[in-house]
C-alpha cells in the first residue's frame, strides 16, 4: 500500500484536466508531481483521498479512477461549501495537495464469480465507478453486472459519455432513471428505490453495492431486504464527516469504528451490528 512518512503531509499534484459533469459537479484528473511516487502509488477500489487547495483547506473524496488505469488519479467534487467551491475554481495546470490512499475498500475478491448489482444516485456513482471500471478490466472474474443509476434530472447524471458507452456495451445491463420530466427512452422516470423494486433483481448468488444520498440508501436497503437480500450481500460506502482521514480527530466515528479508517466501505451486516442508521 502506498504511504507517506507523515500522514498529515500532502503530496503535491498537478491538475491535468477538469471535466464538468453536471451544473454542480466537476471531475479533476491529477498527477503527482514526483514521477517516482506517481509510478509507485497504489490503492484499492473504494479508498479515498484528501484533496486540498492551499490556503483554503482539504476535503475527502473517493479516488474514482480505477487502480487498473494509473495514468492519473480522478476525484469528482460536488460544489457544496468553501473548500469544494475553491476546488471548482481550479483549472488545468493548478497545483493541489493529495493525501492518500485512506480507508478500506470494496471486497472485490469476495465478489468473484458472483452477479453484481450496482445501485447509485447522483454523485454516489463516483465510488461505484472505480469498482465498475475495475470489474470491467477484470471482466472474466465476475458474473452479470447490472447498474441502476438515477438523478433528479438527465442534466444531473454524472459521467454521461461513459453512461452512453456502458449502455451500448455487452459488459453491463444499465438502467437509468430520473425523478421527473424524463426525456424519454432509454431513461426511466422514478426514484431509484422504486425502479429497484420494478427491476426486482434476484438475490441468488448476487452482491449489491449502493451509494447515493442518505435517503436513497435508506430506502434501497429496505427494498433489498424485501427482495430477499441478506445483510451480508449488501455493501455501501459512507463518506460523511471525515476530517483527518486517519482516525484521530473523532469526527467520523460510528460506535467504536471510524469511517475514515475502518470504512468508508461497510456491509449492511456491519452497519446493523454498529446500530448505525442511515
Amino acid at each position: 500500500m502506498s504511504t507517506v512518512q507523515n500522514p498529515y503531509l500532502p503530496e503535491i499534484a498537478t491538475v491535468t484536466e477538469v471535466i464538468e459533469e453536471t451544473p454542480n459537479i466537476k471531475s479533476f484528473k491529477v498527477i503527482l508531481n514526483d514521477a517516482e511516487r506517481m509510478k509507485s502509488f497504489t490503492f484499492e477500489p473504494g479508498q479515498v483521498g484528501q484533496l486540498s487547495v492551499f490556503g483554503v483547506g482539504e476535503s475527502t473524496f473517493v479516488i474514482n479512477s480505477p487502480p487498473t488505469r494509473m495514468d492519473y488519479l480522478q476525484f469528482s467534487v460536488m460544489k457544496a461549501g468553501e473548500v469544494t467551491a475553491a476546488i471548482h475554481d481550479l483549472s488545468a495546470g493548478d497545483q493541489v495537495g493529495v493525501r492518500g490512499p485512506l480507508g478500506n475498500w470494496f471486497p472485490y475478491e469476495m465478489m468473484k464469480g458472483k452477479k453484481i448489482l450496482f445501485i447509485g444516485g447522483g454523485i454516489g456513482l463516483a465510488p461505484l465507478r472505480t469498482l465498475i471500471l475495475f470489474m470491467r478490466d477484470n471482466r472474466k472474474d465476475y458474473g452479470d453486472i447490472t447498474i441502476i443509476y438515477g438523478a433528479r434530472s438527465a442534466e444531473d447524471l454524472c459521467y454521461k459519455d461513459e453512461l452512453k458507452e456502458w449502455g451500448e456495451s455487452k459488459d453491463f445491463n444499465l438502467i437509468l432513471t430520473v425523478d421527473a420530466n424524463s426525456p424519454g427512452p432509454p431513461i426511466k422516470e422514478g426514484f431509484v428505490p422504486t425502479i429497484l423494486n420494478e427491476v426486482a433483481p434476484k438475490p441468488d448468488d448476487t452482491i449489491a453495492i449502493t451509494c447515493g444520498p442518505p435517503i436513497m440508501i435508506k430506502f434501497v436497503l429496505q427494498n433489498l431486504e424485501k427482495l430477499g437480500f441478506k445483510d451480508e450481500q449488501v455493501i455501501t460506502t459512507l463518506e460523511a464527516r471525515m476530517k483527518c482521514g486517519i482516525g484521530l480527530c473523532g469526527r467520523c466515528n460510528i460506535g467504536h469504528k471510524f469511517i475514515c479508517k475502518d470504512g468508508p466501505v461497510f456491509s449492511a451486516a456491519e452497519l446493523r451490528d454498529l446500530k448505525y442508521e442511515i
